[in-house]
């Protein structure tokens, strides 16, 4: 399964739960319910976008971009995978941290009733097709190998969570209806949201900063480890004086730009020779692919590379 055909699945999945949610949580007089749809809706309307940037980076990396696309992004579109990511971790932190303050409000006011029969129900079935999905998503990218993949797979696992949190407290408060504690179902609905709210803002922050990262253009330490060790073998192999290295991650691309440093009285060589060291270079380097943008110059003037 490919990445654009996985996010395809999982938006159609995920407006129907959403729909079907939001319907049962009026029903039912459930706030966390409601949420819980409009949550899934969010990251729906995210995960188009994701589709959107995706099927943009799979069109420019195969050659295939559309003209007009191409000529105002002729370095690609791997800058806007990270903004996407960013995006949607912000928005789904939100939703959760405006939800919470709701809650907060509710329990104040003296809580909610809630039909448990008919919120009992929408937990069980939205607990059985997040579990699946999750599933899905995270079996299809140990092959796929997606950012996006990866952050979609991680919103059904916060999606069966949350349900599965609320399934509890609904469980609960059927229980204890006719009995002495009766008096505590009002609270149920807006303490379980609460409580979900709290576990799922921080899940979203190791996203946002890894996008943030990106945006950034910071080096990740790992990367740049990898390619002095390269360049610094290269300028002991050919006699070169020096080199500088420039890596960046944007989103699923690499950008490595190196050069390297020429004395002066080089001897002359083919420009096939210079193209024979570059190849050497990248293939030391690896992962050679569509995700890879490498630079490789070489100058006898150190400022060309500062």
């Amino acid at each position: 399964m490919t990445e654009q055909g996985l996010l395809r699945i999982s938006i159609a999945v995920t407006v129907v739960l959403a729909g079907v949610g939001i319907l049962f949580g009026i029903l039912s007089g459930s706030f966390a319910i409601v949420f819980d749809g409009v949550y899934a809706l969010t990251d729906a309307v995210m995960t188009v976008v994701a589709l959107l940037v995706s099927n943009l980076i799979a069109a420019s990396a195969s050659g295939s971009g559309k003209g007009r696309f191409v000529k105002h992004f002729t370095m690609g579109f791997w800058h806007l995978e990270p903004m996407v990511l960013g995006l949607n971790g912000i928005m789904l932190t939100g939703a959760a941290i405006y939800a919470l303050i709701n809650a907060i409000g509710s329990i104040m006011d003296g809580g909610r009733a809630l039909d448990f029969d008919q919120a009992i129900i929408y937990a069980v079935v939205t607990i059985a097709v997040t579990v699946t999905m999750a599933i899905i998503g995270t079996r299809a990218n140990r092959t796929i190998q997606s950012d996006f993949v990866a952050l979609d797979a991680k919103a059904w696992i916060m999606s069966a969570g949350l349900t599965s949190a609320l399934f509890v407290a609904f469980v609960i408060g059927y229980f204890i209806q006719g009995t002495q504690h009766e008096w505590l179902s009002p609270y149920i609905d807006p303490v379980a949201l609460a409580v979900v709210c709290l576990v799922i803002i921080p899940i979203p922050a190791g996203t946002i900063r890894q996008a943030l990262a990106d945006i950034l253009l910071v080096t990740p330490s790992d990367l740049k480890g990898h390619v002095d060790t390269i360049a610094k073998a290269i300028v002991e192999k050919h006699g070169f004086l020096s080199y500088r290295a420039y890596v960046a991650r944007v989103g699923r691309g690499r950008q490595i730009e190196l050069y390297f440093i020429v004395p002066d009285n080089f001897p002359p060589r083919k420009l096939q020779d210079w193209d024979a060291i570059r190849d050497e270079i990248g293939i030391a380097i690896g992962d050679e692919g569509p995700d890879r943008w490498l630079t490789i110059a070489f100058t006898t003037d150190p400022e060309w590379a500062d």
